[in-house]
């Protein structure tokens, strides 16, 4: 029987001034949504600096931005930068599998705790500074994203999460309780799909036991999500899961056949779930701190943060 997830450390909070780095570890990064997501953070009065490789791209493997081992040296200096307060992800994609090995976990846990954010294929990612580093992480915006380019919501509720996170303590959702009840536990999730590849690896957390689950995917069709659930399931990852709520499934066809779906696979669970939290591939996407201890009330449809994300 795996151990209850436990909270994590907290990171301090960012102060005007702050600098924050910019990193590609997974795909490659439009240079125009690059610099408008750099003018943003500027107009946040931080100081974005962009590692050397972002706008790399692999020579035989257009999916990546750069060799794996620069992604890696690119993630690893900022973080060991003693002078780089948050590390910020461009972008998802694919490609943080191929480089999460080549990083250096001492010497990152040495450098101490600081900010990370990013979704999608960063899931693995939070997972793996959840497990090797024990530190909570920020499933918020991509620096480069569409998303926070060109959404205020997504750019306002991130701000305040990074500046003023007492602020953004309780996050509501747009749906309803599709189990009812509540639960406390520890926030975890991320891209379902990224989660089931994940397992069985160094840097993949145990279990979801005495967990918050938070879960999203895009492009995936219903029987896919089927199929990530059940594994899950099967492997009897979600044993004990206190609690689940549900993000945007973009591009997964009709959402009453994704409903059904999640109804089915995780309605037996006995614990409640919530859906239609605005996280993840989707407009407006609201930032979800993992590793922190929280309420999830499926029938008032929010979740509550016991503490601030960030110190």
């Amino acid at each position: 029987m795996t151990e209850p997830i436990r909270p994590l450390v907290r990171p301090s909070r960012l102060a005007p001034g702050a600098r924050v780095a910019v990193v590609a570890p997974s795909g490659p990064v439009p240079e125009e949504r690059l610099e408008a997501g750099l003018d943003v953070l500027r107009g946040w009065d931080l100081d974005p600096v962009v590692a050397p490789h972002v706008l790399d791209r692999h020579g035989e493997f257009g999916y990546l931005a750069g060799a794996d081992a620069d992604r890696a040296a690119d993630l690893q200096s900022a973080w060991c930068d003693p002078a780089v307060d948050a590390v910020l992800c461009a972008r998802g994609g694919y490609g943080a599998q191929r480089m999460v090995d080549l990083l250096d976990w001492e010497a990152m846990r040495a450098a101490g705790p600081k900010v990370f954010v990013g979704f999608s294929d960063i899931t693995v990612l939070h997972q793996a500074f959840a497990a090797r580093m024990g530190l909570v992480t920020l499933h918020g915006p991509a620096a480069a994203g569409v998303d926070f380019v060109k959404n205020v919501r997504a750019q306002e509720h991130l701000k305040a999460t990074l500046f003023e996170p007492e602020t953004v303590r309780v996050i509501p959702s747009d749906g309803t309780a599709m189990v009812p009840g509540r639960a406390r536990g520890v926030t975890l999730g991320g891209c379902l799909s990224m989660l089931t590849s994940d397992l069985g690896t160094p840097h993949a957390r145990a279990g979801a036991r005495g967990g918050l689950l938070l879960i999203e995917d895009v492009g995936e069709q219903p029987y896919r999500i089927d199929r990530m659930l059940t594994q899950l399931l099967r492997t009897r990852w979600l044993d004990g899961v206190a609690g689940i709520g549900l993000g945007s499934w973009a591009g997964c066809g009709p959402y009453d056949a994704v409903r059904a779906v999640l109804v089915d696979r995780l309605g037996g669970l006995g614990v409640p779930v919530v859906e239609e939290f605005g996280f993840g591939h989707c407009e407006g996407a609201l930032t979800m701190p993992f590793g922190v201890r929280a309420e999830l009330d499926a029938d008032a449809g929010e979740l509550a943060l016991e503490e601030p994300a960030l110190r």
